[in-house]
């Protein structure tokens, strides 16, 4: 009897699963925390992963490239956003800018041509960069020199800065151009650059000039200065004045060497995207002018030159032996440059 009335005792008032109840209730607790624990790291990842979505549509807006203009396919290669590391382009660094070298040989009237150009307010080319021989020492100092050019961190007095669309050189055909055109193709072609060639008809006039020059480099006719530009009449007619004696028997080899060479160069850069004109169409028709700012996509303006031509009027007074080189020329497939006149 007593042990019934145990047994009832510890049925009726569960004894048994009294001492059960901890370990249910701990499993109870665990999984109660384990389901918030789930919920609330789903809700943190969801938090982390908007943030992180913002991050990114921030960061793509920040880099967000400037939008294309409406051009055709083929110019989107020469279409460049320069960030030059000396200043900042500002409200200004949207504003597309072409590449652009003027190929040459002294005295074809590319000092006169460049004035013009940077007469524009939205051009900018620097000058003969590469007379400088170190320049242009080794292919790695030319494109190290380019690519300070064409980033617009080059500082010169024809320098638009900020607003530049179009930024170049002058470029000399004896100053490294020919001896590694080829590496030089490949860097106009990988960096979009545009070639202006600007030579001249009449080589005989060229030499003279050349030779005129180069008298004066030692000479310094205008007050113990050497100019090979000038901006006054008065300037011009003291130069003027020397007559160069030209060596009549190296004469026609010299001006076939000249047109050899620009031969070459035009076939050197054929596959570069140029355009070809000679000093004397520009003198005749200012309309070329339009042709280049065409060519390099910026507003057609009124261009002006303060440089004034040394050189004018007939060739027969502008050489100290003209009778030898008349004689000379007769006959021969340079005879027109004999008689080639133009005026400015």
């Amino acid at each position: 009897m007593a042990d019934d009335l145990c047994s009832f005792t510890k049925e009726s008032f569960g004894i048994k699963s009294v001492k059960k109840s901890p370990l249910v209730l701990r499993m109870v607790v665990l999984a109660f925390a384990t389901i918030c624990g789930v919920y609330i790291c789903s809700i943190c990842i969801k938090q982390i992963g908007f943030q992180t979505k913002s991050v990114l549509l921030n960061v793509e807006v920040i880099n967000r490239p400037c939008p294309e203009p409406m051009i055709e396919p083929w110019e989107i290669p020469y279409l460049h956003y320069p960030k030059p590391q000396t200043y900042s382009r500002a409200e200004c660094s949207c504003n597309p800018v072409r590449y652009f070298a003027i190929f040459s040989m002294q005295r074809s009237g590319s000092g006169w041509f460049e004035t013009l150009l940077n007469n524009h307010t939205n051009i900018s080319s620097n000058g003969e960069i590469f007379s400088v021989k170190i320049r242009r020492s080794n292919i790695s100092m030319i494109t190290e020199t380019l690519d300070k050019i064409y980033n617009l961190d080059w500082m010169s007095s024809a320098s638009k800065n900020e607003c530049t669309a179009a930024v170049g050189l002058k470029w000399m055909l004896n100053q490294g151009l020919m001896q590694h055109h080829e590496e030089i193709v490949d860097y106009f072609r990988n960096r979009g650059v545009s070639a202006i060639f600007l030579f001249r008809r009449n080589l005989l006039r060229r030499m003279i000039s050349v030779l005129a020059n180069s008298y004066d480099r030692d000479a310094k006719l205008l007050n113990g200065t050497h100019k090979s530009h000038v901006h006054s009449p008065h300037e011009a007619e003291i130069l003027a004045r020397y007559k160069p004696s030209l060596n009549s028997t190296l004469l026609i080899a010299d001006l076939r060497q000249v047109q050899e060479m620009t031969a070459k160069a035009l076939e050197y850069f054929k596959s570069t995207r140029h355009i070809v004109l000679y000093y004397e169409d520009v003198v005749k028709n200012r309309t070329k002018l339009l042709d280049v700012q065409d060519f390099l996509k910026v507003p057609r303006l009124d261009l002006k030159s303060r440089q004034v031509k040394i050189h004018k009027g007939s060739l027969s007074n502008q050489v100290e032996n003209w009778n030898e080189i008349e004689k000379t020329l007769s006959g021969t497939q340079f005879e027109s440059f004999l008689h080639t006149d133009y005026r400015k």
